[in-house]
């Protein structure tokens, strides 16, 4: 796996309060701003191998839950453990994710590219090829520390310097964060000039994730949350059968109480995502489970009269 090490990249880490540069500490980080509140020694700890480097007072996350993934939740949930084939009726590849992963690639500048994971503590379906890629150099943070991350951070206040880093992937995440809006000016903020963008949300999902599930977007929404992005492409990640087949199987959660139930359901009828093929990309648009945003850092956004004709519905 080509996650970079930290010596690679300390250069470019930032305060996330002030964004001044961090000094290395014995045991952790610190701000170098003497106004700021984290110029103390070792205002960002390290737990375990990771530097926490979080505006607590900003942040959902709380300091005494900062800890290590257990390695029970680093192996997934127990269908993760079944069987590939098995595995595959219930989470089948993400077959456009891994078609933009390697577009991605194909688009990202120089002979060392850094590519910064939002909210990476596993690695996402479809986009392996990013993290095996000899010449991408992968940086991966999360809200806690797993095996496929160098730090833990909150995404709402990116600890980089701007333009940091060459491009950003930020999929299944933004749903899960209190202000998208905010992250998403922080990823543009940290993407070098033209940088790159690839974000996969979804639309048309139950709640996942509990607590931490807050938002969803149509494709018109989507794209009005990158609107300082130029789009490369944009459509849906899965369309109205994979929606359908989220429906039943929380149907069949409620009507028995039972979570296990409603995945037994769910992996008989996986044939209804075979559907989405049949639909056209109108109707998709209108009906999709999740849509993505391939994009690059513009400095323009999109105006309000744009984003009305930019609808690619059947509607």
């Amino acid at each position: 796996m080509a996650l970079a090490g930290l010596e690679e990249f300390r250069r470019l880490l930032a305060c996330p309060r002030c964004r001044s540069a961090l000094a290395d500490q014995p045991d952790g980080f610190r701000c170098t701003s003497p106004d700021c509140a984290f110029h103390s020694r070792s205002a960002f700890p390290v737990v375990g191998r990771w530097p926490v480097l979080v505006d607590f007072e900003t942040s959902v996350l709380r300091r005494e839950n900062v800890v290590p993934q257990s390695p029970r939740d680093a192996k997934g949930p127990p269908i993760e453990r079944l069987p590939k084939r098995l595995r595959a009726l219930w989470k089948p590849l993400n077959r456009v994710a891994a078609g933009n992963a390697d577009r991605l690639l194909r688009l990202l500048p120089g002979p060392t590219p850094l590519v910064l994971v939002v909210g990476g503590a596993t690695v996402g379906n479809g986009v392996s090829a990013l993290y095996t890629d000899p010449r991408v150099r992968v940086i991966a943070f999360d809200i806690h520390g797993s095996e496929n991350t160098q730090l833990i951070a909150d995404a709402h206040r990116v600890p980089f310097a701007d333009a940091s880093v060459d491009a950003v992937l930020v999929q299944a995440v933004l749903e899960h964060v209190l202000e998208p809006t905010a992250v998403v000016a922080e990823i543009h903020r940290v993407l070098a000039d033209h940088g790159l963008v690839y974000a996969e949300t979804p639309f048309l999902q139950q709640v996942h994730a509990g607590a931490n599930d807050f938002t969803r977007y149509t494709a018109s929404g989507h794209r009005y949350l990158f609107r300082r992005f130029s789009e490369i492409d944009a459509g849906a990640v899965a369309g109205p059968g994979t929606q359908l087949l989220w429906s039943i199987e929380h149907l069949v959660r409620g009507l028995f109480r039972s979570a296990i139930a409603g995945k037994l359901v769910r992996a008989m009828l996986f044939w209804l995502r075979y559907l989405d093929a049949a639909v056209p990309a109108s109707h998709q648009s209108d009906n999709a489970s999740a849509y993505y945003f391939l994009g690059r850092k513009g400095q323009r956004d999109l105006t309000p009269h744009e984003i009305v004709r930019y609808y690619r519905g059947a509607g």
